[in-house]
């Protein structure tokens, strides 16, 4: 059996977003799920767009979701020589030809076919025929090599999306493979990069199945069968719109700073045009156990930060505290907290990660532990009333002698209660206000716990 070997080939001329990387996170997942070959080929070839910043973060943002490739980068500028070969090869073999067609006579022809309704294409001009006489060779005129497309009949493919797609030979015209200046283009060059490096499935965005046909040709008048093609669905933005740059998409990489998991993302991209069943949050093992192209989505994917939001919520209850601790720790020094001190990390964690929907709302909570918090007029006046603050000074006398430790502390606590006959709310809301800077929080002897004695006490003498 044929070794499964997929590729994602972005272009490095802006910087890579959510709708982009679904186009990396499939066919590793395919080739992950069929013991199968990833590989990372930049198309580069877009000289005066293309920026290595832009690289940088292409690398950045797979190493950060776990998208490893087992071959590459490959640069297709490292290539040229590969290209040139070919193009030599395939006029020598007469399946391209020299155009001197200038581009000013382009436009006139274009202009012409316009106004006859007609769609503008090139017409052949310059195509070798048997007993066909050629114009003379303009001087001064740089030609292009234009691929021989096959006339008459069709192009046809089985979409692991769209099904059967067929395309006229007639609607195809005669493609540019090499600029005047011999530089080869896009289409061309993809071709020859699946070929050399053995791509078995292509799969990649739908804006490209116009590509398809003319790929699709030069693979045979090369001597090669295709790959088998999927192309997915658009991934839309929250308006309904395409995702781009324009339309306010983020960089991936943003919301690794945003606090969300790499196995978040991965697990909602992953639903965002492929299925099993009606699971919704899954490991990355079981996308890798589970994924195959015959459950990809037909219709585009629409993003939803909220949906993002709850995903990343599930991941982090289900990640082991110690795994979340240096993502925490990262948002803490975000947060300007560089010296945790005495606060043990993974069992604050613990204690408030089901709060949260993204590790930078850990490190928010956390941060009462390192800067007092002050808390708002409305909260102070809402809970700490003249009634309750002999309790209040009470039990900080309580606080003083004790053991430090969450039953001692709930003793305190459930002792002072007792004495001023009151209702645990009563209590621990003001106690929370003042200690924490606000109303709700987990079980207040164990937050309590995780303070310093000396912090809690502090944060008291004000009553």
């Amino acid at each position: 059996m044929t070794q499964v070997r997929t590729r994602f080939a972005p272009s490095p001329t802006g910087f890579i977003h959510l709708g982009n990387i679904r186009s990396a996170l499939y066919p590793w997942a395919f080739a992950r799920a069929s013991q199968g070959v990833f590989i990372l080929r930049i198309e580069d070839t877009d000289v005066e767009r293309s920026t290595q910043a832009a690289v940088d973060v292409i690398l950045e943002s797979m190493q950060w979701l776990g998208l490893d490739h087992d071959e590459g980068p490959y640069y297709q500028m490292q290539r040229m020589d590969r290209y040139k070969q070919v193009l030599a090869q395939m006029l020598e073999q007469g399946l391209a030809y020299r155009c001197y067609m200038s581009t000013a006579e382009l436009d006139a022809l274009r202009e012409r076919q316009l106004a006859a309704k007609q769609k503008p294409r090139y017409d052949g001009t310059w195509r070798p025929e048997a007993g066909k006489v050629l114009p003379p060779v303009p001087e001064g005129v740089q030609p292009v090599i234009r691929f021989k497309n096959p006339i008459g009949g069709s192009v046809a493919w089985d979409d692991k999306v769209k099904g059967r797609v067929e395309f006229s030979n007639d609607e195809l015209d005669d493609l540019v493979i090499a600029r005047p200046d011999g530089t080869p283009t896009y289409n061309f060059c993809v071709v020859v990069d699946d070929i050399d490096m053995k791509i078995t499935h292509v799969i990649r965005g739908d804006d490209h199945v116009n590509n398809t046909p003319r790929q699709i040709h030069i693979f045979r008048a090369l001597g090669h069968e295709p790959p088998v093609y999927a192309h997915l669905p658009t991934v839309l933005n929250e308006q309904g719109e395409k995702m781009s740059k324009r339309h306010g998409a983020k960089p991936v990489t943003q919301y690794r700073d945003d606090g969300y998991l790499a196995d978040a993302v991965v697990n909602y991209l992953a639903r965002l045009g492929w299925s099993h069943g009606d699971d919704e949050i899954f490991t990355r093992a079981q996308l890798v156990e589970w994924f195959n192209l015959d459950h990809l989505g037909k219709s585009a994917g629409q993003f939803d930060e909220t949906k993002l939001r709850w995903v990343n919520a599930q991941h982090i209850k289900m990640t082991p505290d110690e795994q979340l601790a240096p993502l925490v720790q990262e948002q803490l020094a975000r947060l300007g907290f560089n010296e945790l001190g005495a606060l043990p990390l993974v069992r604050a964690i613990g204690l408030f990660k089901d709060r949260c929907a993204t590790t930078v709302e850990l490190a928010e909570w956390l941060g009462m532990y390192f800067v007092a918090p002050t808390p708002s007029a409305e909260d102070i006046a809402a809970h700490v009333g003249d009634a309750v603050k002999p309790a209040l000074v009470a039990l900080r006398d309580k606080l003083a002698e004790i053991a430090w430790d969450k039953a001692s502390i709930a003793a305190a606590i459930k002792a002072t209660l007792g004495e001023h006959g009151l209702k645990m709310p009563q209590l621990a809301l003001p106690l929370r206000v003042l200690v924490c800077g606000r109303a709700q929080t987990p079980s207040i002897d164990a937050v309590l716990e995780l303070f310093s004695r000396e912090a809690v006490l502090a944060r008291l003498r004000g009553v």
